[in-house]
């Protein structure tokens, strides 16, 4: 297995240690991509409409003999041309033809299997330098992939301490490239609750969370959660593998102890 430095919260390169297996998982983009979207349609909410909607008139045909089509129509709209249809799709005012129904089945389902290797192989992906950059993230200033720090991170509790220790691992550019990267989001969900969109930033992985959790929440695009709580997406925002993570001594040993996504 593979050894890594690990480094304090100051920046300062500490003992090395050894990296559980799950480093090693060859790179495999489809599975993630396909364990990402099951976790996204976990978020989604049925709707429907009304099975009767559109249904609720006095529509009935005219039948033949007064040379107009026989679509259905409401009762005392008239003789002239333009009298409404109704009920039937496809006509003037008529309902919908296949309108969105609520009990239409959206959840994607995946084997167990299949997700606990698509986890590995973003894990692994975390790692890959070439990805980390593919996916957009500023490492120019990390001095090591995948970054362990010691577990002293954990237990921090204000904004300010995180941040000191962004910069003296040098995650500042990317935090900076996410806050930058800001803007409107594109089309009307503007005007329901998300007017902006920001980039994703880095991941914080804790074995146990002590208060860096909510310490960390106020920076842009930052993510944080304990290492039984992983996920394909947290790992691969989009379904793109390789986001840059900061994991802690306890986060590594847990994977490993625990035998975690095997």
């Amino acid at each position: 297995m593979a050894s890594v430095k690990t480094y304090s919260l100051k920046g300062k390169a500490g003992p090395a240690i050894q990296l559980p297996v799950h480093f090693e998982t060859p790179y495999r983009p489809d599975v993630i991509k396909r364990a990402v979207l099951a976790v996204q349609s976990q978020g989604r909410q049925p709707h429907g409409t009304d099975e009767l909607a559109g249904k609720r008139n006095t529509a009935q045909s005219w039948q033949t003999g007064r040379g107009k089509a026989r679509i259905p129509r409401v009762k005392g709209a008239g003789s002239k041309a333009s009298s409404q249809g109704a009920f039937a799709p496809g006509t003037v005012g008529g309902r919908q033809a296949h309108p969105p129904e609520s009990r239409k089945v959206i959840i994607e389902r995946i084997n167990v299997k299949e997700r606990r290797l698509a986890i590995r192989s973003a894990i692994a992906a975390t790692a890959n330098s070439e990805l980390v950059r593919a996916r957009g993230h500023d490492i120019d200033s990390v001095p090591a992939l995948p970054l362990v720090v010691n577990d002293g991170l954990e237990s921090l509790k204000t904004t300010k301490e995180v941040q000191n220790v962004v910069s003296a691992l040098g995650l500042q550019d990317d935090l900076k490239r996410a806050v930058d990267g800001r803007s409107i989001r594109a089309g009307k969900g503007k005007m329901r609750g998300r007017k902006m969109k920001h980039p994703k930033s880095f991941l914080i992985v804790v074995g146990s969370d002590q208060g860096i959790s909510k310490a960390a929440h106020n920076l842009t695009g930052v993510d944080t959660v304990e290492v039984q709580g992983l996920n394909a997406e947290l790992l691969a925002p989009g379904t793109h593998p390789g986001r840059l993570v900061v994991w802690t001594q306890g986060a590594i040993s847990r994977l490993e102890k625990e035998n975690l996504f095997m």
